[in-house]
């Protein structure tokens, strides 16, 4: 398995009409294929880093499983691309809700779903949690700071979970799914109680980061770029506040401000 989530590839430049050899820094791309229960669950393209917290956050928020309990063993072949994971129950894998599929780099609780999984596996947020203005502006700026391989790159996502005060983690990886998963299994193997943190995130707030944000259970998600329509429809409709263009001192409040304060 690569050890680093960015190599050094040889290139040709052009420049001022000239071209020039050169080098730069690439994302590296790895593939990891999940085998639940001996049978082929998925396949993740991610970065090779934080694996075993990608695996157990993927699992929650596919809703295999509901606690690192429900894991009687996991193997880690990384040499390989394969992890191997055996729980203590069966899963329906061909119920209609869980098939076989690629997780690339690129209900009652909302009409807005449109897989069945998605609407049985997020959370309407119950957090008491709020913020000040200050505090979003600070946390944003820490996962500026600390996006150091996507400023060397430009071919990862950035994210972090903090409950802007003490607790801060951060995790990269090309897919922006996968950067989310991996702070979703990191505060699972920690037994870290999510409902009252912040999800910090350096692209925009599609639907499907709503839906994750939601299956991780967090209540506020802040984001320095722009949500798209159905995404703050999803955070209406699941009680999460939604924060985008937080840059220059400024930024907007999309749904449920009342936590913003």
């Amino acid at each position: 398995m690569p050890e680093d989530i960015t190599f050094n590839q040889p290139i040709i430049k052009y420049q001022n009409g000239a071209f020039i050899d050169q080098s730069d820094n690439i994302a590296t791309e790895f593939p990891l294929t999940l085998y639940i229960n001996q049978q082929e669950f998925a396949t993740i393209v991610c970065s090779p880093t934080h694996l075993e917290e990608l695996v157990l956050g993927f699992l929650a928020s596919e809703g295999v499983i509901f606690r690192q309990g429900d894991i009687q063993n996991i193997h880690l072949d990384d040499s390989k691309g394969f992890c191997h994971i055996t729980l203590n129950r069966e899963i329906e894998q061909h119920s209609g809700q869980y098939t076989k599929r690629m997780i690339s780099s690129c209900c009652g609780k909302s009409r807005q779903f449109y897989f069945v999984n998605d609407a049985a596996t997020s959370k309407v947020s119950m957090t008491e949690t709020k913020i000040t203005a200050a505090e979003i502006f600070s946390m944003m700026a820490a996962l500026q700071e600390q996006s150091t391989d996507f400023k060397q790159t430009g071919g990862l996502h950035n994210a972090a979970i903090s409950d802007g005060k003490n607790f801060y983690i951060h995790r990269s990886d090309i897919g922006r799914h996968n950067a989310l998963d991996k702070l979703f299994g990191y505060c699972i193997k920690q037994r870290i109680p999510i409902r009252d943190k912040v999800l910090i995130f350096s692209g925009r707030i599609s639907s499907e980061i709503l839906i994750k944000a939601s299956k991780i259970g967090v209540g506020i998600i802040l984001s320095k770029s722009a949500p798209t329509d159905l995404a703050i429809k999803l955070a209406d409709d699941l009680n999460i506040t939604a924060v985008g263009f937080i840059r220059n001192e400024s930024f907007n409040i999309y749904s449920h401000p009342e936590r913003i304060i």
